[in-house]
């Protein structure tokens, strides 16, 4: 803190309010700077005792003490001269002029008795440093913008005053009026100073009641309802409409007259608003008194069109407001609207829609002429882009429905701010604007685009207990060299799968409405298990290679069809540790894997039919979308199937900022091979449908629809019985995909305050149901020698079942399949090693058995399998989320919890997936 000498004091006025404003905080007088009369002789800074003096003229005048500014810049602020006149007036009227210029912190004139008048005066010091102190709620460069002091400036009192104010106004927007700023100045040598603004903030001022006067038909309660402001209450802790606002009061008033307006109050006012704050300076309490006024019905509705074209009547019966209806003027501005909509689809772009009000106070009937002026049919004389720096104009252009020279349409205008807004490639809310053209029937149309980043960079990771770490990155250019193709490619690494995936999308081939595109991929897909001692141990792979052709072509407006040939060659193997003899064992992966195995190529032709009406393709808040899509496999290739899918999605504003969306899709999978046996299903597991994250929030990848579970069995090496182990980790978890599923979603976006839309935060909660089904039954693996003790009794379990063995384990020796067996640990030689005897031992594989050793057989572990969650049964799953666009990309995170699941369902609380855009 330095010390120096208070300049001023200033504290924050109380805000003025329409009816009584609260009155201001008094200020500290300005400190005077008496002009010192002729003859003075200074005793403080400029100040100066009186002496009168004669008429007489100016012989000589000199300026003393200037350093920076000129003695003649001096002068020139008096309009003393040499050789005219002075008096006393002269003189003081000279003192008055240096005083005004704000320039000097002392002068004095002498020599007035001889006539050689000399102006004595002391220069403003310069501003060294401008300091901020004590300002926490608003950081210091934002203040600095808002200040005209700044170092190497003239030091004066009025521009010190005049920064008190702006600091002041600063807090008053953000709601502390009780703030004080105490400006200090410093003195530095070589007549420089430091500016001090002390700055104590105070709390934010609350409104602590709203009181409303005169209101009968509706409580104070509904009424507070309809305001901005809200009243400071403990559940408001993260609200900003709690605090004061004088531009909100003035808001308040036309949302209350809007409202009364609404319920057929037409002669409803405010007839005042008062603002009080409190003597503590936190608080405020606001007063509204109110006239409501009778409640007017809506009387004859009639529409005179001055345009030849329109019919009346036919106009009158399809408004909104209907005789006899209570009066709604919100109902009147709709029809407004509408019937400006309606000129705009015949060409008559501006048309003046006039109500005239007829009012009867007696019956109490407000009738309505909508008068339509003449106007002439409108032609779109020129189409300006403006904004574009990387976007080319044809992007821009072959979206408009109307070209240079094409009657006006209202309608297609809207479609055509649809459509741009739907690319994705500028700022949101654009909107085309319309001005008069060159004569009375031309208009000019202008894009305003404002360009944004239209590269993505997303990055997600996930956990579970299976997969461990999840890590996927996805990049795509949406704006590709300004010509708005498209240019993808991703990267998906978990210990569960990894692909690679590259696309490229020309959405106009040769400045034509066609769509081409292609896609090229590499998956792998690993499926494991745990170990007894939790080592992981890989079950089978899949591996996917191929390429995709796309094209679209546009039916109508909001029609489209799109064909596309996809070509691929899957493998799907074992790991070479589970082969026994070079084949798949049923005791080590199960028959329903075994009969997967193998490499075939699909071949594969499909259509999509798609409806789009959606005013935006990233954030849409109204419209519909559609989509039936149907792939045939068996044009070549291994593969015969038919898989049918649709998606529909629905959205609606609610207005507020709120946005209700409905989603939902299904499909089913239908083969045209031959039965490939009994327990085998003919839709292969690499063509099945999968549910799960991210679309199914609440539940994992592919941890929804049937599977089988394998558990296996520990035996007691003392007591010989045998349990299942309860360690998720060692029991096989394999999902089998299924060829029918259906979901679908209901969420709702949730409007927050200002502080955090400007933060990018848009919450939502929903709620899902789906899901997977239609698989046949597979064949299980549960064929296991039972156990006989030495005299060849079964032995039993405490529950009743018979104590298994596994399968024995062979290796192969000079093309021969031998089985392995283990010398027992009691005997005295070659204990515990592995060998091809079933009776002695031999240290080569194979080879000749010597000795007397009973060996034990090496078997398989054995397991018990269960199939699941085979149902149509839906899992509903709720939960809330949140997309932020966070200042290292938009995140998205989700919290669902499964309310209803089959078992064997594996469910997830949390994922989040993180982002950025370039």
């Amino acid at each position: 803190m330095l010390a120096g000498v208070p300049v001023m004091a200033q504290t924050a006025p109380a805000p003025a309010a329409q009816a009584a404003p609260v009155r201001p905080a008094p200020t500290v007088p300005r400190p005077a700077t008496t002009a010192a009369p002729a003859a003075a002789t200074p005793t403080a800074a400029g100040q100066a005792t009186t002496a009168p003096v004669t008429a007489g003229t100016i012989r000589s005048l000199r300026v003393e003490g200037s350093q920076r500014i000129e003695p003649e810049t001096v002068l020139s602020y008096t309009k003393l001269r040499v050789g005219i006149p002075y008096t006393t007036a002269t003189l003081d009227q000279a003192l008055v002029d240096l005083q005004a210029s704000e320039l000097f912190a002392d002068y004095s004139i002498s020599g007035v008795e001889s006539g050689d008048i000399v102006l004595r005066i002391r220069e403003n010091p310069i501003i060294n440093r401008v300091i901020l102190e004590g300002n926490k709620a608003i950081k210091s460069d934002k203040i600095q913008k808002e200040l005209k002091l700044a170092p190497r400036q003239i030091f004066t009192r009025t521009a010190v005053r005049a920064d008190v104010g702006r600091i002041v106004e600063l807090y008053r927007r953000q709601g502390r009026f009780a703030a004080v700023v105490d400006p200090k100045m410093v003195s530095l040598d070589q007549n420089r100073v430091d500016i001090v603004f002390e700055i104590a903030e105070g709390s934010k001022s609350k409104v602590r009641q709203i009181n409303i006067i005169g209101n009968e038909k509706f409580s104070a309660d509904a009424l507070r309802g309809e305001m901005a402001t809200k009243q400071s209450r403990w559940f408001r802790v993260l609200s900003s409409n709690t605090s004061y606002d004088q531009d909100r009061l003035n808001y308040d008033q036309q949302k209350l007259r809007q409202f009364y307006l609404t319920q057929g109050y037409a002669d409803f006012r405010v007839t005042s608003a008062v603002a009080e704050l409190t003597p503590d300076k936190r608080d405020f309490i606001i007063t509204y008194v109110v006239e409501e006024g009778p409640r007017y019905k809506f009387g004859d509705v009639t529409v005179d069109s001055e345009i030849r074209d329109f019919d009346n009547t036919r106009l009158a019966a399809s408004l909104a407001p209907k005789k006899g209806d209570w009066y709604n003027a919100k109902l009147v501005e709709d029809s407004v609207d509408s019937l400006s909509q309606t000129a705009g689809l015949f060409g008559y772009a501006f048309t003046n829609v006039d109500p005239e009000f007829q009012r009867d106070r007696e019956t109490l009937t407000m009738g309505i002429n909508f008068h339509i002026a003449q106007a002439q049919r409108t032609y779109v004389e020129r189409i300006d882009i403006n904004g574009n720096t990387q976007t080319q104009d044809k992007v821009v252009r072959r979206e408009m429905r109307l070209a240079e020279g094409d009657a006006f349409n209202d309608f297609q205008i809207k479609r055509s701010q649809d459509r741009i807004n739907s690319l994705g490639f500028f700022q949101d809310k654009f909107e085309i604007k319309r001005s008069p053209g060159s004569a009375p029937d031309r208009i000019l149309l202008e894009a305003p685009v404002e360009e944004k980043s239209t590269g993505e960079l997303q990055l997600s990771a996930g956990y579970s207990s299976l997969e461990r770490f999840i890590v996927q990155a996805n990049i795509t250019q949406r704006n590709f060299r300004g010509k708005g193709q498209e240019l993808r490619a991703g990267v998906n690494y978990s210990s569960y799968q990894k692909s690679v995936e590259l696309g490229f999308t020309e959405p106009y081939l040769f400045d034509k409405n066609i769509a081409v595109g292609v896609d090229l991929f590499r998956r792998d897909f690993n499926q494991f298990n745990f170990t007894t001692n939790g080592d992981r141990n890989q079950l089978y792979n899949q591996v996917s290679t191929g390429f995709q052709i796309r094209s679209g072509v546009p039916l109508t407006e909001y029609w489209s069809l799109s064909g596309r040939y996809g070509l691929s060659y899957d493998e799907v193997g074992l790991d070479s540790s589970l082969l026994i003899n070079g084949q798949c064992s049923d005791a080590t992966v199960g028959r329903y894997l075994c009969e997967q195995l193998g490499n075939r190529w699909t071949s594969s032709i499909g259509y999509s039919l798609i409806y789009n009406s959606l005013n935006s393709g990233l954030r849409p808040t109204a419209g519909t979308r559609f989509s039936f899509s149907q792939d045939f496999a068996g044009l070549g290739g291994d593969v015969k199937y038919i898989r049918s899918r649709f998606e529909v999605a629905k959205y609606k504003g609610l207005g507020s900022g709120f946005v209700l969306s409905f989603l939902g899709e299904g499909g089913y999978i239908k083969s045209l091979e031959k039965s490939r046996g009994e327990g085998i299903d003919k839709v292969r597991i690499i063509d099945r449908f999968y549910l799960g994250e991210p679309n199914f929030r609440g539940f994992n990848i592919r941890g929804v629809g049937p599977r089988i579970q394998r558990t296996p069995l520990i035996t007691d090496p003392v007591t010989g019985v045998q349990s299942m182990v309860t360690d998720r980790n060692q029991i096989i978890d394999d999902p089998l995909g299924g060829k029918a599923y259906y979901l679908g979603r209901i969420e709702l976006e949730i409007p927050l305050g200002s502080g955090a839309r400007e933060l990018g935060l848009r919450p939502s909660i929903y709620a899902q149901a789906g899901s997977l089904f239609s698989l046949t039954r597979p064949r299980a693996t549960t064929e296991f020698t039972q156990l006989r003790d030495a005299n060849g009794v079964l032995r039993i379990n405490p529950d009743g079942s018979p104590t298994l063995i596994g399968a024995p384990v062979t290796t192969i020796v000079n093309n021969q399949t031998l089985a392995l067996y283990t010398v027992p640990t009691t005997e005295a030689a070659n204990a515990g090693q592995q060998t091809t005897c079933a009776r002695g031992y031999s240290a080569t594989l194979g080879g000749t058995c010597s000795g007397t050793s009973n060996n034990d057989a090496v078997t398989t572990q054995p397991f018990v399998e269960n199939f699941l969650g085979n149902s149509a049964r839906p899992r509903i799953t709720v939960g809330v989320g949140v997309n932020w666009n966070s200042p290292f990309g938009p995140l998205r995170i989700d919290l669902a919890r499964a309310l209803i699941k089959q078992k064997g369902d594996d469910d997830k609380l949390i994922t989040f997936n993180v982002g950025t855009q370039f």
